[in-house]
Formats: C-alpha cells, sequence, structure tokens
C-alpha cells in the first residue's frame, strides 16, 4: 500500500518551487560566481590592455605605430594603429624622467617599470571577497535559524502537513480489523458529503473525535482513510509540533491551524498522540513550570468551541493514553465522541494479514487462519511486521513462496527475540536452562485451561533470555477467572519449580519468571480483589491511569494505612507460594517426564508440542500457611 503524497504548508506552491532550487544551489553558485568574476577580469585585461617596457614603447612610437596616447602621472597608455596580435590593441608602461630615458637609451639599456593598477582594481581586490564571505555566512545563519524555528517570521505558523483531496489514496478498504470503529466514523463522511441530508432532523455532528486505542492498532490510518472517503483537505499533525520554547509560539499555531482549516472547509484537521498537548492542567508540582503547554490547551479549547455547527470542519485527534488528557477536553461539545480502535480479534487478524500479504507470495497450503491462531493480541502493525518477517525468512532459505513454517518463525523472532547461537553457554548452564525450560512446559501441559505449549527451546534468544517456552492460544480471551490466573502463576513459576526439584538450588534464570508472577500476584490483590483476607478491595491506582484531579505525581499513589499494605503484601507472597509449590507437586509426580524431556531438550535444542512427553494431571494442591 502506497503512502499519500504531501503537499507542502499553505503558501508554498505544490510541487519544488525556484526560491527553493535557488537556496539548495546557492552554496555552489557563490564560488563559481567569484570565480567567473575573477577569470572575467583577468581576460578581459589582458585581451585589450598589454604591459610593455618603456623603451619598447619609444620604439612603437619611433616606428609611427602609435595613434594615440594617453599621459597620467604614473603611466603612459599608447593604442597601437595596428594590433601586435588577435587580442593587443593598447600598450601601457610606467612613466618615467625623460632625461634618465635619454642616457639610458644612449647606452642602449632596456627600460621596464611597474604599471600601477589604480585604486578601483585594488578596492575591488579587497571589498568582493569580503562581501561574498559576509553573504555566504548571512544565508547560512539564516538557513539554520529557518529549520530550528520555521524562520523569525514564522514562529506562529502551522507545520501542519495538507493532504490534497488526490492525494490522500487510502480508503475503508485499506483499513481491516476495526469493522466497528469504521461504521462509528462513517456518520462523519456522510455529513462532509452531504450536509443538508444529514441535518434533515435537526441532527449535527460531532464537533471532535477522539481515536483511542494501543499503539499500532491503526488510528493515524483510519482518520487518513475517513480523508480518502470525503475527499476534502486533510490537515495532519503532531501534538508536539504546538510546543515550543518560547512562550505563547504553541497558541499562536493552532490560531494559524484552524483558520487555514476554516479557509479551506470542509476539512478535517488530525492531530496525532494530542495527549503531548492536551495533558491535564495543574499537575506539576513546579509553579509555572507549563504555561506554554497550558496557553496552548487554553487556546486548542477555545478554537473548538468557536466552531460553528455548518463550519464544516471535523477534528479528529488519536491517543494511546486517554487517562492523561485533561477534562476539559472531553466534554461535550469538543471531543465529544470516543471511539475504540482496539487490538483485532482472531478474524480481525485474518482481514489484516490478507491486506498485508496481497503483494506477498503466500504457499498453496497456507491457510491465514493458522497464522491467526498464532497472533494473540497483536496490533494491524504487529501483523504488517509479521509478514514482512516471514517473507524475508523464506527470502533467506531460497524458496519461491512463504509457508506457515516461516510464519511461525517469524512469530518466534517477533516474541522471543533473535536467536543468538554464537553465545557460547557451560554445559551446567545449558543443563539448568534444560530442566528450567521443560518445567514450564510441563506444568502449563499438566494445568487445564492454560495456553497449549507451542515449542520448547534452550537457543538464546534476545538480550537475555537463554531459552523460552512458546504457548499458542487457541482462542481471544478477554476475562479470566481467579483459577485461570493461579494456572498462569504456577506456569510462570514451573522453571524455578524444577530448579528445586531436581538440583534442590536456586538460580538467577528465574529473574525474569518471578517479575511477572509478583506483578500478577499483586494486580490479583490490589486490583481484582482476589483475596479473601484484603477482601473485594481495590488498593491505589494502576500505573499511569490515576486521576488528573488528584494532582499525583508518583506512578503508584497508596491509599491505606501501613497494616493494610502488610496484609496486601502476606497475601501476595501467599498466593505466590500455593503457585510455586503447586507446580512443584506437578513436577515431582512427573519427575521421569521431566528428565526424560530435559535430556532430550539438550540434544535437540527445540522441541515442538509432539515431541513433549506425556504428563499425568496434578492433584489439587495444598494450601500454604506463610509467617
Amino acid at each position: 500500500m502506497s503512502e499519500p503524497s504531501t503537499l507542502p504548508p499553505t503558501g508554498t506552491p505544490q510541487g519544488t518551487p525556484p526560491e527553493a532550487a535557488v537556496m539548495r544551489m546557492a552554496p555552489w553558485l557563490l564560488p563559481l560566481a567569484f570565480l567567473g568574476l575573477v577569470m572575467l577580469t583577468r581576460s578581459c585585461g589582458e585581451a585589450s590592455v598589454k604591459a610593455v617596457p618603456y623603451s619598447t614603447f619609444l620604439q612603437l612610437v619611433d616606428s609611427g605605430r602609435v595613434t594615440e596616447v594617453l599621459v597620467s602621472e604614473t603611466d603612459v597608455q599608447a593604442t597601437l594603429r595596428a594590433p601586435d596580435s588577435a587580442t593587443v590593441e593598447v600598450v601601457t608602461a610606467v612613466r618615467v624622467d625623460p632625461a634618465l630615458v635619454e642616457t639610458l637609451r644612449a647606452h642602449h639599456i632596456t627600460v621596464t617599470g611597474q604599471p600601477s593598477s589604480g585604486w578601483l582594481p585594488s578596492l575591488i581586490g579587497w571589498l568582493l571577497p569580503l562581501a561574498l564571505m559576509i553573504a555566504l555566512w548571512s544565508w547560512l545563519g539564516r538557513r539554520f535559524v529557518g529549520q530550528q524555528t520555521g524562520g523569525v517570521l514564522n514562529f506562529g505558523r502551522s507545520r501542519a502537513t495538507i493532504f490534497a483531496e488526490p492525494s490522500v489514496n487510502v480508503t475503508f478498504d485499506s483499513v481491516a480489523g476495526v469493522d466497528e470503529a469504521k461504521a462509528e466514523l462513517r456518520e462523519i463522511i456522510a455529513f462532509l458529503k452531504d450536509p443538508t441530508a444529514f441535518g434533515r432532523l435537526g441532527a449535527h455532528i460531532p464537533k471532535g473525535v477522539l481515536l483511542v486505542g494501543p499503539p499500532g492498532t491503526g488510528k493515524t490510518l483510519l482518520a487518513r482513510a475517513i480523508a480518502g472517503e470525503s475527499r476534502v483537505p486533510f490537515f495532519s499533525i503532531n501534538g508536539s509540533e504546538f510546543v515550543e520554547l518560547f512562550v505563547g509560539i504553541g497558541a499562536a499555531r493552532v490560531r494559524d491551524l484552524f483558520l487555514r482549516a476554516r479557509q479551506q472547509a470542509p476539512c478535517i484537521v488530525f492531530i496525532d498522540e494530542i495527549d503531548a498537548l492536551g495533558r491535564a492542567r495543574g499537575t506539576s508540582m513546579i509553579s509555572g513550570a507549563n504555561d506554554e503547554k497550558e496557553q496552548t490547551l487554553n487556546q486548542l479549547l477555545a478554537e473548538l468551541d468557536g466552531f460553528s455547527p455548518d463550519s464544516r470542519v471535523i477534528v479528529l485527534a488519536a491517543t494511546n493514553r486517554p487517562e492523561t488528557l485533561d477534562p476539559a477536553l472531553l466534554r461535550a461539545g469538543r471531543f465529544d465522541r470516543q471511539v475504540l480502535v482496539d487490538r483485532p480479534d482472531r478474524a480481525g487478524r485474518v482481514q489484516i494479514l490478507r491486506v498485508h500479504a496481497k503483494a506477498t507470495p503466500l504457499d498453496a497450503s497456507l491457510q491465514l487462519e493458522e497464522v491467526a491462531a498464532l497472533t494473540p493480541g497483536f496490533t494491524g502493525a504487529d501483523l504488517a511486521n509479521l509478514v514482512n518477517e516471514a517473507a524475508l525468512i523464506a527470502t533467506r532459505r531460497g524458496a519461491t513462496s512463504v509457508t506457515i513454517d516461516d510464519f511461525t518463525a517469524a512469530v518466534e523472532r517477533i516474541v522471543a527475540g533473535l536467536a543468538t547461537r554464537s553465545r557460547i553457554l557451560t554445559r551446567q548452564e545449558r543443563t539448568i536452562t534444560s530442566y528450567h525450560e521443560m518445567g514450564h512446559a510441563l506444568v502449563a501441559m499438566a494445568i487445564p485451561g492454560t495456553d497449549p505449549v507451542h515449542k520448547v527451546s534452550i537457543v538464546p534468544h534476545g538480550l537475555g533470555a537463554l531459552g523460552f517456552t512458546l504457548q499458542r492460544p487457541t482462542e481471544d480471551r478477554y476475562i479470566a477467572t481467579r483459577k485461570e490466573l493461579e494456572g498462569r502463576l504456577a506456569v510462570m513459576l514451573g522453571g524455578r519449580a524444577a530448579e528445586l526439584v531436581v538440583f534442590h538450588e536456586l538460580s538467577t534464570g528465574a529473574a525474569d519468571d518471578l517479575v511477572k508472577a509478583t506483578e500478577l500476584a499483586r494486580d490479583m490483590v490490589t486490583r481484582y480483589g482476589m483475596d479473601e483476607t484484603v477482601g473485594h478491595v481495590t488498593y491505589g491506582y494502576p500505573n499511569g491511569l490515576m486521576p488528573a484531579a488528584a494532582g499525583l505525581t508518583a506512578p503508584e499513589s497508596r491509599l491505606y494505612s501501613e497494616s493494610t499494605a502488610r496484609d496486601i503484601e502476606m497475601a501476595v507472597r501467599a498466593i505466590v507460594a500455593r503457585a510455586i509449590e503447586r507446580a512443584m507437586q506437578i513436577l515431582t509426580i512427573n519427575r521421569t517426564a521431566l528428565e526424560d524431556g530435559a535430556q532430550r531438550l539438550l540434544v535437540e535444542e527445540t522441541l515442538v508440542r509432539e515431541q513433549l512427553p506425556a504428563v499425568v494431571m496434578p492433584i489439587e494442591p495444598r494450601s500454604v500457611a506463610v509467617a
């Protein structure tokens, strides 16, 4: 899918203007002009005037070849009757005392002298290089300032990029996996195309639409598709481009942007990453630290209020952090409609894969539904990267089409990182890693309701992973029960449990597992209310989700007593302890399978599900008392 071509900002004609071409050539034109001027001066002087000895000048006079003589205080210039050559017409010589000349002529001595060049050539020789140097430095200075600030006179100009009507070649056909969002936004297209029919019952379109969703889900692409479907000018700008060092510049740019939008109505104004501009006011601990941002936000709020219902200017904005926006920005009459652009489900991922795989030759046996099953939680950008990685892997092995194995390898590379076989492990490290990864796999296979194990490997991947256990969900899940979360915890701690069962020793290989298990256990206690001791209460604000009105600057605020904090810590420890004991019980029962699987993994380094040993179903975990 080709990107739409962009036009320069308003005030600059389409295409490359002559002024821009001249400015690009200026560093070469100035030295060339100077060199040409010097060569022209020298060539002109050599072509018409020639300095000769004074005795030669007298000989020319005696021979009658001189027709006219121009005498000055320092030299004598004579015009010849017939040129000496094709170029010499005038000769010049230094003027000397006549008495001395007669004496020298009597002794047949050649008389020469240094003719004066006059004050004008000397002045030009000094001033011209100086003027050229000043002009060059002035041009470089103006260009540097223009690049840094847009020019002194353009501080308040908006930096929005305008996509002209024919250049926006993105439509809703280019956007897949967000059918609900497209249905919500079709009203905007209907209003821009036919406002009279749309408002026949007195309804008016929302002034602002906020696209909310995780990064990579296609919010910007969806905004461009709206412009492509409605065939109107599309102003695109990032929220950070409004903010400058000097106070007042951001507000001026907001005014300029909406002034230009009204002049080109009907049109669409799209502000990407609006959280850089619309962050809640009054959250800084330093007084006056955010004056520029707050003035810019105030101007944006005023411009949104200034739209009349029939202005036909639609403001779209996108963010992945709606909780940080100022409440005044989200009230009715401004951004009064929020459209969720979420991660696609399995059917949506199939649609997105079809869009990105149009130019990629796929194997006849490949079903994109199988690829979609491998990628739960992937966004549109992740799927585009997946198709590209799979195509690169197929290209490296010299294939003519992409197979399911290429997509599987691409998923492993994206999830686990690049395989680094050059990292040499000792035999002890390989043995510990083998038992660790086999512990994850066997616990996952033994607990009902967990995601099926797809592959186990002890090949180092990424920056620090010495191995991985890849699980492939069979379906998209949106909620999880307490039993399922406890099963996930046991799987996370299966590697640490295997080390305890086999070696009766601990290693640093479970560091990342412990971090994830602790975070999940704390969420179960503080966010989901899944512990009887603490109760069905939430404690603190989730990271990044605290309300702006509270004026909190810490990533997590404690709104409970020290005794409650101790209860939370004890509950988290109890949940983790139950999970690791459950994993140890499963591995103890399946000790033979653990030994066989680990030894086979040491030899083959990578095992798929069909190669893993069978496990015995676990017993119910015993209760654990935590001191």
